[in-house]
């Protein structure tokens, strides 16, 4: 699982039918205290998160796994929103 912060969508006007329908996301890979890592990832939002939300993203198999996502070609998925982090 990747801790990430929503950063925008993608509009794409031609893509597989498949996924018509489907909110495409950028995220930006987050530290546990909140901090900037590197990179941007393109996320199937399987959980209707907003602008600067905190969320969860699973990659790979995992993502098809996700709810809606089975049989889609899709590499990472948000599968869940952010409420608080906490480390001992």
């Amino acid at each position: 699982m990747i801790l990430a912060r929503v950063v925008g969508t993608v509009v794409a006007t031609r893509k597989d039918p498949r996924l018509e329908g489907k909110k495409l996301i950028v995220v930006k890979p987050v530290s546990p205290e909140g901090k900037d890592e590197a990179g941007y990832l393109v996320a199937v939002d399987t959980v209707s998160a907003g602008f600067k939300e905190r969320v969860l993203v699973v990659s790979g198999s995992s993502a098809r796994m996700a709810e809606g996502c089975k049989d889609l070609p899709v590499d990472t998925a948000i599968v869940g929103i952010v409420d608080d982090v906490q480390l001992d």
